[in-house]
């Protein structure tokens, strides 16, 4: 069975939710409004109206009201999409038809909404049969008010053990005429439910972090073509966790997480797009230091290595402790060791376009090179190393700029910030370039 995707986006930076109705407030649908008035980068490529957790059990038939109010008035100027969030339960039939019915009002053509209504995720999944409830729910309530079968997509929030495993059928399951699954859009992690359900501890009482669910998670939506999501960061003071987070899921193959804020809806939106200017790192006490570009050089200031000439043409290194007494050629290969090089939009963009101009000419690979010349304690060191280009290579390295595609066609909203960013000429070059 080979993998194929039922939406236009390929990609979702952020999963923004926003809760329905807010007690003691004049004006219960407050936060609704606020959020559905959001643009440019403080929107969200998807967002929650969150009707289960963000809203009192007391307050969610409000929600329901306050949904329908907001998204008809709004929704046709949001420029993300629109998944509301309903209650469910995989042991609670009771709180599965209350979801139900939840849907069928927000849905209902009467009442102006549904229009802009992407779709609706659905938390508390259980196994594969749990999820296939819940898609025959989305079927009737399609054929109840007159909706195109499969109009509605289909987002999960994966928070128990069940769900987890229910990836691995979600594969086989897809496409069998007994249901309609391929309305799902989102794989979603709730780690806090997880954890719960793991029935984990940690001597502190913070949450694990979970790198097998979301290893898991991607791979499931990969398989399955659908997107991966992780789950909320919860501590929104913490921008630098919050960053280190969404690095450590683009290593997985997960783009999108879970905003609380607009301004966790900022990082996230422009942290996985590639920077504006590329930049060197080098290892020095344990860790990647990123370099200050002075000069068309790359300074280092830090304290943990330390270089010096010997005055006979060789070199001191020193690094946590250790001397090495190197020559010129064993120095420059301990640099090229302890280096990295994070290559900017146009460095990219660069790149791409010099292989499709080899390949157009009959190459079916070239050597690319990066260069620099280090500065430690004063002292100059050049280095350069050669990459090879070939296809797979190229495909590789389109990923980040594939994902600048879709967003600059999704999100026309944001055109102006991303011109901003990288100037215009990149821009265009980088909406061109592999297409």
């Amino acid at each position: 069975m080979s993998v194929t995707r039922h939406y236009d986006r390929e990609f979702v930076r952020t999963f923004f939710t926003s809760p329905t109705a807010v007690d003691g407030e004049d004006d219960s649908a407050k936060m609704l409004r606020s959020a559905g008035q959001l643009r440019g980068l403080q929107a969200p490529d998807v967002w929650v109206p969150d009707n289960e957790d963000a809203t009192a059990p007391n307050m969610r038939d409000e929600g329901v009201e306050n949904i329908i109010d907001v998204v008809a008035n709004q929704g046709a100027e949001f420029p993300g999409e629109i998944h509301p969030r309903v209650v469910w339960h995989r042991e609670s039939p009771a709180t599965r038809y209350q979801g139900f019915q939840q849907m069928l009002e927000i849905t209902d053509p009467e009442n102006g909404a549904v229009e802009h209504i992407d779709g609706f995720v659905i938390p508390e999944v259980g196994d594969i049969d749990d999820w296939k409830k819940a898609d025959e729910f989305f079927t009737i309530i399609e054929n109840e008010h007159g909706l195109e079968e499969g109009s509605l997509s289909m987002s999960v929030i994966v928070e128990s053990g069940e769900a987890e495993l229910a990836m691995g059928d979600l594969r086989d399951e897809m496409g069998k005429p007994s249901n309609n699954l391929e309305r799902m859009f989102l794989l979603v992690d709730g780690e806090v439910d997880y954890t719960k359900d793991m029935r984990a501890m940690t001597p502190t009482g913070e949450l694990p972090p979970w790198p097998e669910l979301r290893h898991n998670t991607s791979r499931g939506a990969s398989a399955a073509g659908l997107i991966a999501v992780d789950g909320p960061y919860d501590d929104i003071r913490d921008v630098e966790g919050y960053r280190e987070r969404m690095q450590d899921n683009r290593a997985k193959g997960m783009t999108g997480i879970w905003s609380l804020t607009p301004g966790q809806v900022v990082e996230a939106n422009t942290a996985p797009l590639p920077p504006k200017t590329g930049s060197w790192l080098l290892e020095a006490g344990g860790q990647e230091v990123e370099l200050e570009a002075r000069d068309g050089k790359q300074v280092y200031d830090g304290d943990d290595l330390s270089l010096e000439a010997d005055g006979d043409g060789g070199y001191v290194l020193q690094a946590g402790g250790e001397r090495l007494e190197l020559d010129e050629d064993e120095l420059t290969e301990e640099l090229l060791d302890r280096t990295a090089y994070i290559p900017s939009m146009n460095d990219i963009v660069d790149s791409m376009e010099e292989f499709e101009a080899a390949k157009e000419a009959g190459k079916g690979a070239i050597a690319m090179t990066q260069a620099a010349t280090l500065v430690i304690d004063g002292v100059e060191v050049d280095i350069s190393k050669d990459r090879m280009w070939d296809e797979a290579t190229y495909q590789a390295a389109q990923t980040p700029i594939t994902l600048f595609q879709d967003v600059y066609e999704h999100r026309p909203d944001q055109h102006e910030e991303l011109e901003e960013m990288y100037g215009a000429d990149i821009v265009e070059r980088a909406t061109a370039v592999g297409n």
